[in-house]
């Protein structure tokens, strides 16, 4: 899985339903409205099944509530209110493993240049980084790690249980060598 990053250059087809007052309660269908949960949940009944909807959500909620109605949903947005608030990157891997969510799962708020490997493990198709933070920077932090001992959405296996010569990159180099260690001169 690759990430998406959401720039201002970059025209984004999701747009939020607002009204003077903040969220309008009954929002108007339209096709790639980023809806939040309320709003989702007051028009989920009515909002038809063609049209492709958004869902923003708030870290502190339990991603289950909205299990029934994946199958409708293009995108769900988590939130960072802070860096160092990693309860989204639970919701992230539990829409992708359990729920099996193929939609775009896009992370907003206090995202960091750091935190975009761990985005791209957990299930992030998209993210919005911090606007102090360098697109480059972020572009370039998807190739610090070559392979992982752990498992994660893109390879749910440990390393221990994988064969790591069939992989690319420095753990596939160093296991190929390792297989013929001592073998000749």
């Amino acid at each position: 899985m690759t990430i998406q990053f959401i720039t201002p250059a970059l025209h984004d087809p999701w747009h939020a339903d607002q009204g003077e007052d903040g969220p309008q309660p009954h929002p108007p269908v339209r096709a790639h409205s980023l809806l939040t949960l309320e709003q989702w949940h007051a028009v989920r009944d009515t909002w038809p099944a063609d049209v492709p909807a958004g869902v923003s959500v708030a870290n502190t909620v339990d991603i289950e509530t909205l299990a029934a109605d994946l199958p409708r949903i293009g995108l769900v947005v988590l939130h960072f209110p802070k860096w160092v608030d990693g309860r989204a990157y639970t919701q992230a891997r539990l829409l992708r493993t359990r729920f099996r969510f193929t939609g775009h799962v896009r992370a907003t708020g206090d995202v960091l240049v750091d935190m975009v490997p761990l985005l791209d493990r957990t299930g992030f198709s998209q993210a919005q980084l911090r606007a102090d933070q360098r697109l480059a920077a972020a572009e370039r932090a998807l190739g610090f790690f070559a392979g992982h001992y752990q498992g994660d959405v893109l390879q749910p296996k440990p390393a221990f249980a994988r064969d790591l010569s069939q992989e690319a990159g420095p753990a596939a180099d160093r296991a190929r060598a390792e297989l013929h260690a001592g073998q000749g001169i």
